[in-house]
């Protein structure tokens, strides 16, 4: 143990150190970028202590602490049993197919319906994609010209841009992908890859438009030439790993391609885990539990066998997307801030556990939504503001899932609002020790196979009871609540 402490002292002193010089030699290389006051409305100290400042004006962090995790032999040891579980899964699905068929079976069929018809889906993204950079890019520039001095009426010409760029977000951005998606009924992977573009794509525009209209607003104001940003500035804003839009960010010297390539293939190792989590510890017991009512029994049951799936797929979408994906992109960006997390795992409260668990995220919903409503209140309403964080983000996820699954069941929903509020003020900061983090656990754990267990019958529910010509209430009532399989359908693809 003091080896440990000594060793890990010695790690921690010289990580500091290397931080220091990359962070006074970047400061000097680079420019500050002026925050608006218009934009940051005054905050009190205490709200200052728990801003994390250091993120939002993107600082140098090309190893972060939780990445240097990996090198410490206990850390790799768990990511080794993760490994060995994969194996497991494999060598257990290759036995029961040769005893099932006498001979080696290979079968993908799953991932290749999941991914199904991924040349429309390329499409779309490309449609998606470059309306995003052409629209709200030359809106924002015509806007800018407006406010110069030289045309009249400048906020008739705002509240018209305006309008145009809400329109353009609801319309072109918002609801014609999802068209694209109801109406080729786009199996849920590929439904999944547009919808979570769909949604990135419109918070990155929301964030240049956000970032850029008040210092504008000023330059017009004090009868000074506005700089408007480049476009490139904005192209490689929509590539990079953050949804807080800066004029610059710290960049790192060169580009790694083994570490990108190592996050890439740790990204298609993932695909295939979750792909094994479902054909061995999903499909079976789905498919015989949806044969029959589902009663309180049967539901008690379900949620519990789904705990172990609901975790494995929880961390291997954690493990694939905010670690390995985000860094193989900042990587190829040369992106330095690697902040996309924080140990969300030592959490013993749920409100630093959504701090944590996703950053990137969080920063967009904490300063577009969080203080930009207590600045239009004039922070009169603390509460209301964190129940419409609460409600933003639990209707965005629920319309994710409801568009990609093809039906609307809203537990995420209610976790959010119900266990998810009331968590977030019982399991509060004050609260520390262990035993915290263990109730933590035990109450994701749960959440988890609660969604596992009900979305998966509900999937199967649509598939054994279709309704010839639903009512507008009937297409709202979960189908597996009454549902008893009467017909054959499909069930090797499903």
């Amino acid at each position: 143990t003091q080896f440990l402490k000594s060793d890990l002292m010695r790690h921690f002193d010289s990580q500091v150190n290397d931080f220091m010089d990359c962070l006074i030699e970047e400061s000097a290389s680079l420019e500050p970028v002026p925050v608006p006051a218009v934009f940051s409305p005054p905050l009190s100290d205490k709200e200052r202590s728990k801003l994390r400042f250091c993120h939002s004006t993107f600082i140098l962090q090309a190893n972060a602490s939780y990445v240097e995790l990996f090198e410490v032999n206990h850390i790799r040891t768990i990511y080794h049993m993760f490994i060995a579980l994969l194996i497991l899964f494999i060598l257990s699905t290759l036995v029961v197919d040769f005893i099932d068929e006498g001979r080696l079976v290979l079968d993908f069929d799953l991932l290749v319906y999941a991914f199904g018809q991924l040349p429309l889906v390329v499409c779309t993204w490309t449609c998606m994609f470059l309306s995003v950079l052409v629209v709200p890019y030359t809106l924002f520039h015509l806007w800018t010209q407006t406010q110069s001095g030289s045309h009249s009426h400048p906020r008739l010409y705002s509240l018209l841009f305006g309008s145009v760029f809400l329109l353009y977000q609801v319309l072109g951005l918002g609801f014609l992908p999802t068209y694209v998606v109801v109406t080729n009924s786009l199996p849920p992977a590929s439904c999944f890859i547009v919808i979570l573009e769909q949604v990135r794509l419109m918070m990155k525009a929301h964030s240049f438009v956000r970032e850029n209209g008040p210092r504008i607003l000023i330059w017009a104001k004090d009868k000074t030439s506005p700089e408007v940003p480049q476009l490139s500035q904005y192209l490689y804003f929509l590539f990079a790993p953050t949804l807080i839009y800066r004029d610059k960010y710290p960049r790192n010297p060169v580009i790694r391609w083994g570490y990108v390539a190592t996050k890439l293939l740790q990204v298609l190792g993932c695909l295939f885990y979750a792909y094994y989590v479902f054909v061995r510890l999903c499909i079976p017991q789905f498919h015989s539990v949806s044969l029959q009512l589902f009663d309180l029994k049967a539901m008690v049951l379900c949620v519990f066998n789904s705990i172990l799936p609901g975790v494995l797929v929880l961390l291997l979408g954690f493990f694939a997307f905010l670690h390995c994906w985000l860094n193989a992109f900042a990587e190829m960006l040369r992106f330095a801030d690697r902040m996309f997390y924080k140990d969300w795992w030592n959490s013993t409260s749920f409100a630093n556990y959504y701090r944590t668990w996703n950053v990137v995220v969080h920063d967009w919903l904490y300063y577009y939504v969080y203080r930009d409503f207590l600045w239009m209140s004039q922070k009169r309403f603390r509460p209301a503001a964190m129940l419409f964080v609460f409600t933003v983000s639990a209707v965005v996820h629920e319309y994710i899932l409801a568009i990609c699954f093809g039906f609307f069941y809203p537990v995420l929903f209610c976790l959010f609002m119900c266990f998810g509020m009331m968590f977030n003020f019982i399991l509060h900061d004050q609260r520390k020790g262990p035993i915290w983090n263990i109730i933590m656990w035990t109450a994701l754990f749960l959440g988890q196979g609660v969604i596992i267990c009900l979305y998966s019958h509900e999937w199967y529910a649509q598939r054994y009871c279709p309704l010839n010509e639903p009512s507008f209430l009937e297409l709202l009532k979960p189908r597996s609540w009454n549902c008893q399989r009467g017909s054959v359908v499909d069930t090797d693809r499903l």
